[in-house]
């Protein structure tokens, strides 16, 4: 069957808000432009992208918003009781349950995996620290995730039996996929941006480090800030979110904080330091190809996604121990150390929009003619 007659639907977790996992799902759609996305839950005023789109959501739709993005019992339920029997092609954008619906023996079901499901498998210490309910709802979230650990991993499991074909977002995801779930994958990089950080003609002067993203305890942004505070060079913290005032209180006075930066403002930030750095392990990391985009090395934590698009030496540098004082080498290399910005930039080409969309065809077309 042709792929122009091809049934496709498209499935994801949540459409909540405007992170690189929904970027995924707005690239599927613009492959598949007459494709329904499912999803538990969809919020059109915080993401606009699927306006031109036929968005089918699940029951979990009509729960309370601040509850549903933590309900992964009866997301794990709804899903799997998502009959797609009837499409050629499902292709599910997932991190979590929506990998589990149910198809049809002529049915090609792929998954597109961010990750092995966080909360289950990677980063469960740090959901039970932190579960992120309501005031007051921690302690049932703790409980919830206490005991139903086993029977939602083996649910999980199971879940990631249901796709015919997997693809990872990163040589790490790829690994984590083979350990978790017992299944080989196919790595296609995520879409970015890269137009968006083109250098300008004129290359601004370069200083001081710069970190972005959302301000959680496990992006170990801490790192940066007193790293850079102890060195006494510029950083500038771009986000906000649940870790902002600890990290005020760590803070020198050569560190600075924006919370409300648009697009432009970032990649002029972006564009004038001497690095990013990504102190946490990332399944791939988007801000960080966005920073190689703008000519920027990134200085990263040795582990995860950073290991597919850093070249030692040549658009970033590693360091090796989560601790301040391996940050604070290699910053100092970092410093002293002559980068080719332009020959960065045209490496983060590797990571674009046009890139995923030419493997992403060329890996369906494979898995379906297999």
């Amino acid at each position: 069957m042709s792929a122009k007659k091809l049934r496709v639907a498209i499935v994801c977790d949540w459409l909540t808000g405007l992170g690189g996992a929904e970027r995924v799902v707005l690239e599927l759609h613009r492959l598949y432009p007459d494709a329904p996305i499912y999803t538990s839950q969809y919020d059109p005023k915080k993401i606009p992208w699927f306006a031109d789109a036929d968005v089918r959501t699940l029951w979990l739709q009509r729960l309370p918003n601040r509850l549903k993005k933590f309900l992964p019992l009866l997301r794990a339920y709804a899903f799997s009781r998502l009959d797609l029997s009837e499409y050629d092609l499902v292709i599910s954008a997932s991190g979590a349950e929506a990998k589990g619906v149910r198809t049809g023996p002529n049915t090609t079901h792929i998954c597109y995996c961010h990750s092995p499901t966080h909360y289950y498998w990677i980063r469960h210490d740090e959901y039970l620290a932190k579960p992120g309910f309501p005031t007051g709802l921690n302690w049932l979230a703790r409980l919830g995730l206490r005991t139903l650990i086993g029977p939602l991993k083996r649910w999980d499991k199971h879940a990631a039996t249901q796709p015919d074909y997997m693809i990872a977002n990163s040589s790490h995801t790829q690994a984590m996929i083979k350990k978790f779930y017992r299944r080989d994958s196919t790595v296609v990089f995520p879409p970015v941006e890269i137009d968006r950080f083109k250098l300008p003609p004129v290359a601004p002067l370069r200083h001081g480090f710069v970190v972005a993203g959302r301000q959680t305890p496990y992006k170990r942004f801490d790192l940066a800030v007193q790293a850079c505070t102890d060195l006494k060079v510029p950083l500038v913290v771009i986000g906000d979110g649940p870790d902002h005032k600890r990290l005020e209180k760590l803070a020198g006075r050569n560190v600075t904080f924006l919370s409300n930066v648009n697009d432009a403002e970032i990649a002029g930030h972006f564009q004038s330091a001497l690095g990013l750095i990504m102190p946490n392990m990332d399944d791939f990391g988007i801000v960080a190809v966005e920073a190689l985009a703008s000519g920027t090395p990134v200085i990263a934590y040795n582990r995860g996604g950073s290991l597919d698009y850093i070249n030692e030496g040549k658009t970033g540098l590693f360091f090796t121990k989560q601790t301040v004082p391996s940050l604070t080498a290699a910053l100092e290399t970092a410093m002293t150390k002559n980068f080719n910005y332009e020959a960065i930039a045209e490496h983060a080409q590797t990571y674009s929009v046009a890139s995923f969309r030419k493997n992403m065809r060329e890996t369906i077309k494979e898995f379906l003619e297999t």
